[in-house]
C-alpha cells in the first residue's frame, strides 16, 4: 500500500500531470465563466436589446399616425408584428381595439379587466418609464408565458401595446448550458490526448535533462543532450548543460591527473625517506666491523705498538683495504637502493648473451683455476637478447662467483654449468648457473636474496662477499618482471634468471 501511495506522488508531482491539471483547471474556468455569462449577461443583454426594438417600434408608430395619410398603418404594423414576432394591439380614445396582430392579445375592450387578471401586474418589473410609455417584464399566470410589454400613449391618445414573450429565450439559456457542460467534458478529453502529446514535446526533454543532471552528479558525464533545430529556451538549456558537461568533465580529469601526480610525489617521497632510513640503517650495520678495525689499527700506530717498518706498513695496509671495502660497500649499497626504488634507468639493447657469459667466466678464470673447478659451457651459437648488457653481466658475475665459493666435489666431480635454454613459445632465454655441493636448505631458500644474509652466521669476511650479490640479481629481475630462482638438485645446486629473447631468422628458430 504504502509503495502504491509513493508511486502516486511521483506521477502527481510529473510535469505531464501537473501540465494536464492545469490545463484542465483552465478549461473548466472557462466554461464556468462561459455559464455565468450565458445566465446572466446574455438574459440581461436580449432584454435590453428587446427593449430596444419596444422604444423603436413606438416612435415607428407614432411617427405612422403622424403621417397617416403617405401610409398604410396596418399593412406596416403586420410587418413589425411579423418580423419582430411582436403582439401590438392598438386603441382609441374610446378603448376600442382598431388594431391587434394576435387576437389572444386583448382583441376586445371587453377584455381589459381580464387582461388586469392574467398579467400579474403586481410581480411586474419596470424595465423603463417615461411620459409616454412604460415598459415592464410580467408574467402571465394562466399561460405560464413571460412576456416584455410595452403600453404607452400616443400623441393622437391612442393606447399602444406591445408584447414579446421571452421564455423561449430562458428555454435557449438551458440549452445552451446544457451544451457547454457537453461541450466542457468533450474538450477535457481532447485536451487530455493534447496534453499527452503535448507535455511529451516538452516534458520528455526536461525529464532527459533531468537525468543527465543527476548522472552529472555521480560525475557521470558520458550522456549530452540531443540538440535540435529549434530555437527555443529547453533547447538552449540543452546547450548550457552539455558546455557545463564538458567543463566539469576537463576540470575533474585536471583534478584526477593532479591527484594521481600528488600520489606519486608522495609515494616518490616515501619512497625516499624508506630507501634512506634503509641505507643509514644497512651501512651502520655493515661499517661497524671495518670501523672498528681501522680504529684499531690506526690507534696501534699511533701509539707505536710495533716499532719496526714491516709492522706499521702491515697495520696501514689493513686501514686502506679496509677503507676499499668500506668505499665498495656504500658504492653497492647506493646503487642496490636505486634498483630496488625504481631510479636506475636500464639502457636497453640487443646483445649476444653468449658472449657476455664467456666475459664473465674469462674475468673469472683466475679463481676458477685456483679451486680446480671445471666448467662446462659449449655454447657457441649466437643468442640475441633485450636488456641492458651491464647490469645482465653484473647477475651473471654475482652467480658465478656466488657458484665459484660454495663449489665442493660431489662423487669424484667439481664443476660449474653454464646453461642456456630457450623457450620460443614464451619468447624467453631461461639461463642456469649451476655448481656442484650441498644442497640449500629449505629455510633459507626465501631469505638468500635478502641484503646482507648469509647462510654462513659467522659471516666471515675473508671471502670478500658483502652480502648483496643475490639482492642485485632480485632487484635487477624485478625491475625487467622476469622469473629468477634456486633450485636443489641431486649433486648440487642450480641458480637461474630469464630474459626476452630477441628472435631472428625464421630458418634459426626451425632449425633450434
Amino acid at each position: 500500500m504504502e509503495k502504491i501511495k509513493e508511486k502516486i506522488k511521483e506521477k502527481l508531482k510529473s510535469v505531464r500531470v501537473k501540465l494536464f491539471i492545469t490545463l484542465t483547471c483552465v478549461i473548466m474556468l472557462i466554461i464556468a465563466f462561459l455559464v455565468i455569462v450565458n445566465n446572466v449577461v446574455f438574459g440581461q443583454f436580449f432584454i435590453f436589446s428587446k427593449t430596444r426594438a419596444l422604444k423603436e417600434v413606438y416612435d415607428k408608430v407614432e411617427d405612422y399616425y403622424n403621417n397617416q395619410e403617405d401610409i398604410d398603418i396596418q399593412n406596416e404594423l403586420e410587418k413589425i408584428a411579423i418580423k419582430n414576432n411582436f403582439d401590438i394591439l392598438i386603441r382609441n380614445e374610446q378603448n376600442v381595439s382598431i388594431y391587434t396582430s394576435n387576437k389572444d392579445f386583448l382583441s376586445t375592450l371587453g377584455q381589459m379587466n381580464e387582461m388586469t387578471n392574467r398579467f400579474n401586474t403586481d410581480s411586474a418589473q419596470t424595465v423603463i418609464e417615461t411620459s409616454k410609455y412604460t415598459i415592464k417584464k410580467i408574467k402571465d399566470i394562466k399561460n405560464q408565458i413571460t412576456y416584455i410589454l410595452l403600453s404607452g400613449i400616443l400623441d393622437n391618445n391612442y393606447q399602444l401595446y406591445v408584447r414579446i414573450p421571452i421564455t423561449a429565450i430562458e428555454e435557449s439559456v438551458k440549452i445552451s448550458n446544457n451544451f457547454l457542460y457537453l461541450m466542457a467534458g468533450i474538450t477535457i478529453l481532447i485536451a487530455a490526448v493534447i496534453v499527452s502529446i503535448v507535455s511529451r514535446k516538452f516534458a520528455d526533454p526536461i525529464l532527459e535533462l533531468n537525468k543527465i543532471a543527476k548522472k552529472m552528479a555521480n560525475l557521470d558525464f558520458s550522456h549530452k543532450y540531443r540538440i535540435t533545430d529549434a530555437d527555443d529556451e529547453i533547447n538552449n538549456l540543452g546547450k548550457s548543460i552539455n558546455l557545463m558537461s564538458d567543463k566539469l568533465e576537463r576540470t575533474i580529469k585536471q583534478l584526477r591527473n593532479t591527484n594521481i601526480e600528488l600520489e606519486k610525489d608522495i609515494e616518490e617521497k616515501s619512497k625516499i625517506d624508506e630507501m634512506r632510513k634503509s641505507f643509514i640503517s644497512d651501512v651502520s650495520h655493515e661499517l661497524k666491523t671495518p670501523i672498528a678495525l681501522i680504529q684499531g689499527y690506526s690507534e696501534g700506530l699511533l701509539e707505536n705498538v710495533n716499532t719496526d717498518d714491516e709492522s706499521r706498513k702491515f697495520y696501514a695496509e689493513v686501514i686502506l683495504d679496509e677503507t676499499n671495502k668500506m668505499d665498495k660497500l656504500v658504492k653497492q649499497l647506493l646503487e642496490l637502493m636505486k634498483l630496488e626504488y625504481g631510479k636506475r634507468e636500464f639502457k636497453d639493447k640487443e646483445f649476444n648473451i653468449v658472449e657476455v657469459e664467456k666475459e664473465v667466466i674469462r674475468k673469472s678464470k683466475v679463481m676458477i683455476e685456483e679451486e680446480g673447478i671445471q666448467i662446462k659451457f659449449n655454447d657457441k651459437e649466437e643468442i640475441n637478447v633485450i636488456a641492458d648488457d651491464f647490469y645482465i653481466e653484473q647477475v651473471l658475475t654475482n652467480y658465478i662467483t656466488n657458484a665459484i665459493k660454495h663449489v665442493e666435489e660431489i662423487n669424484g666431480e667439481k664443476y660449474i654449468k653454464v646453461e642456456n635454454i630457450i623457450d620460443y613459445e614464451k619468447g624467453k632465454v631461461k639461463i642456469k648457473v649451476f655448481n656442484t655441493g650441498k644442497n640449500i636448505k629449505e629455510e633459507y631458500i626465501n631469505k638468500i636474496w635478502n641484503r646482507f644474509y648469509k647462510i654462513d652466521e659467522s659471516r666471515n669476511r675473508n671471502d670478500g662477499g658483502t652480502g648483496i650479490g643475490l639482492s642485485f640479481v632480485k632487484a635487477i629481475m624485478n625491475n625487467y618482471e622476469n622469473n629468477y630462482g634456486v633450485i636443489n638438485k641431486e649433486n648440487g645446486v642450480e641458480f637461474y634468471f630469464e630474459l626476452n629473447y630477441q628472435f631472428g631468422d625464421s630458418s634459426k628458430i626451425e632449425k633450434k
